[in-house]
């Protein structure tokens, strides 16, 4: 790898720190650090990363803004299907992990990398989302995975980087915090283990309401556009407002557990205020605007998707077909929602849309109804009932029949 020109996919956590000075300086290569946000970093922290990355040895640093494009290719159809993993889990990482992996991709090709890297361990989900990603989009050009083929623990890390004279916040570092615009995850040596929870300094967002708060969310054809009184010019914009509303109340943090791509079980603390309440928000939402079998058939489409998706096989043509499919529900999900806003938790309280079937122009459940007669029902209810009724009467007809003979 001397003087080769490689291509380091760059968070500036421990593991791409690792990689950065072990490539540098160990391997000879020309490390160009290049940093995906998709949601993760203020202009400061990014600052910070450029000047972190040159003190690891990185010939370069780039920052490519993926938050529009993570939108519009993820993160609108998690939330036009409602996904969450294991009736839990938003997949925070796993989809902002797929756009990461394809920016880096298309720019190593663009520059005519020799390499690329990323700080994937051998344990996890990440190294076959990348791996898989790199080898569909840019097979000519070689992985290096130096935590993986080393099976290095955070310990060794840490060791060689103070060893090479590398000062970090070695402390925090005890924790691997993924932020990004759909979710935080947090893992730690709590979540290695199926019983311990993670204490209270390893949330990134403390606790700073104690009121309660009532919110309105405006939808327009699935998509989240405005926050009480405030329309905004894009999703991602009214994401990151509801997140840092949301997020004073500590709301959505949770713990997953969930099969991995590689076979075995993982646990992950995660907290995601914006993503949650807005597929609770949007599901009630269709709830009150879809039909039953328009329903019944998205819920088991995306949760297909988003399964296939957290298993890196966004590239998969079959996706862009449930992507078509699930966009073509949304064009009656319009209308707003009423939230509830309490420290730890919230409510959905109600909608209103002129797309609501609820309507009682056609009846009230379990009062009155507008559109039939009791004779209609019990009409309904014959055909209805008929081949249930004629199974019944067959199986009572062979069981007189066996008793006789």
């Amino acid at each position: 790898m001397k003087n080769k020109k490689t291509i380091l996919a760059f968070s500036g956590g421990l593991d791409t720190s690792y990689c950065a000075v072990y490539l540098s300086k160990i391997k000879g290569a020309d490390v160009h650090a290049i940093t995906v946000n998709t949601g993760a970093f203020s202009d400061e922290e990014i600052n910070e990363m450029a000047i972190h990355a040159k003190k690891l040895g990185a010939v370069s640093f780039t920052c490519l803004d993926e938050r529009k494009n993570f939108y519009q290719q993820v993160i609108k159809f998690l939330v036009y299907g409602n996904v969450l993993k294991n009736n839990t889990y938003p997949l925070s990482v796993s989809a902002e992990r797929i756009v990461q992996a394809i920016a880096i991709a298309a720019y190593a090709q663009e520059v005519n990398a020799d390499f690329v890297v990323h700080g994937s361990t051998g344990a996890g989900n990440d190294q076959v989302r990348f791996d898989m990603i790199f080898n569909s989009m840019i097979p000519d050009i070689a992985i290096c995975t130096p935590i993986r083929d080393h099976h290095l623990s955070r310990e060794d890390e840490i060791a060689f980087l103070r060893l090479n004279g590398i000062k970090m916040d070695f402390e925090k570092a005890q924790y691997s915090i993924n932020k990004g615009l759909w979710g935080t995850s947090i893992g730690g040596k709590e979540t290695l283990n199926s019983f311990q929870e993670l204490p209270e300094t390893a949330y990134p967002t403390k606790l700073s309401r104690n009121d309660e708060v009532q919110v309105t969310l405006h939808f327009e054809q699935g998509e989240l556009r405005g926050i009480n009184e405030k329309i905004y010019d894009h999703p991602v914009d009214a994401i990151i407002a509801l997140q840092e509303l949301a997020g004073a109340f500590a709301i959505g943090r949770d713990m997953h557990v969930g099969d991995t791509i590689i076979g075995i079980k993982g646990r992950v603390g995660f907290e995601a205020a914006a993503p949650l309440i807005i597929i609770k928000a949007h599901h009630t939402l269709e709830k009150h605007v879809l039909t039953k079998w328009q329903l019944y058939w998205k819920d088991q489409l995306a949760a297909w998707y988003g399964n296939w998706l957290h298993e890196g096989q966004y590239l998969d043509p079959v996706m862009r077909d449930l992507e078509a499919f699930m966009q073509s529900t949304q064009a009656h999900v319009c209308g707003t929602v009423f939230v509830s806003l309490k420290p730890y938790r919230f409510a959905i309280t109600g909608i209103e849309s002129s797309y609501d079937l609820m309507l009682d122009t056609f009846g009230s459940y379990g009062e009155m109804n507008k559109s039939w007669s009791g004779d209609d029902v019990k009409g309904f209810a014959k055909i209805f009932g008929n081949q249930t009724f004629i199974h019944q009467q067959v199986k009572l007809m062979n069981q007189k029949n066996a008793k006789e003979n």
